[in-house]
């Protein structure tokens, strides 16, 4: 499944048009669209109602960053939002909140304890109803061995988790992606098992069920609006193509 990253009513309708299985929800382009650092500033409840306007607009399936979950107290609630608004999963990360992006290059990423996450995905589990639990591996993003990403990957699986992410900022090389991935499937064959290559490319055999690409969208849209203002070249949608678009 090839899923795409929207922030928005109009990203939902193009990605709804493209050859993409799916739909991504990330914290740092929601965060980045409001012009805020993705430390989990933002409150959750402002993205339940981003998978409520983007569920108006598609039947993709949506996949939800929910960031640590925050506190364990408020949890069941979050993750009862998030089902009733139509995601069909979130993916919710070992970190101890507040985190900080993963990819930040002199990030301080503390992991938070095995057992303690593991009752958070059990939890979210008792609460999410239809809608699907991927548990995200941050061993590797805090520079861990890929031993203690295996270990906390069996943990969560035990602990009802329905997949896997395996995250990693490896440059080009994906080789302990990889490895991760394929100790996972070996042990757990019939997980669902996420990786996001922002940073590397994977091969074209590789265990993984879901392919996020996470922040494509924003970065481009981005890059646009700042030659705009730069006074550069950029070529422009008519505003025909808004109407056939969006309609009028």
């Amino acid at each position: 499944m090839k899923i795409c990253e929207v922030h928005s009513g109009l990203t939902a309708l193009l990605v709804d048009k493209s050859e993409y299985d799916g739909m991504w929800i990330s914290s740092l382009t929601h965060a980045t669209v409001h012009g805020l650092p993705d430390n989990e500033l933002v409150p959750l409840k402002e993205r339940v109602d981003l998978v409520e306007e983007v569920k108006r607009i598609t039947d993709k399936p949506i996949i939800v960053d929910i960031d640590t979950g925050e506190s364990i107290e408020h949890l069941p609630h979050i993750i009862s939002w998030f089902s009733k608004a139509g995601a069909y999963a979130v993916i919710m990360e070992d970190k101890k909140y507040p985190k900080q992006n993963s990819l930040l290059e002199d990030g301080h990423h503390e992991l938070e304890d095995i057992d303690v996450f593991s009752k958070k995905i059990a939890i979210a589990k008792a609460n999410a109803g239809g809608m699907k639990v991927f548990a995200r591996l941050e061993s590797l993003i805090a520079k861990r061995s890929k031993y203690e990403a295996l270990m906390r990957a069996y943990a969560y699986v035990l602990a009802g988790a329905d997949g896997i992410m395996v995250h990693s900022k490896q440059k080009v090389d994906c080789s302990e992606v990889m490895e991760v991935g394929e100790e996972i499937r070996l042990k757990h064959p019939d997980i669902t098992l996420i990786a996001v290559p922002t940073t590397y490319t994977l091969p074209e055999e590789h265990p993984f069920d879901i392919v996020i690409t996470a922040n494509h969208l924003m970065r481009a849209s981005l890059k646009a609006m700042q030659k705009f203002l730069n006074n550069e070249k950029v070529e422009l949608a008519s505003v025909q193509e808004i109407f056939d678009l969006c309609g009028h």
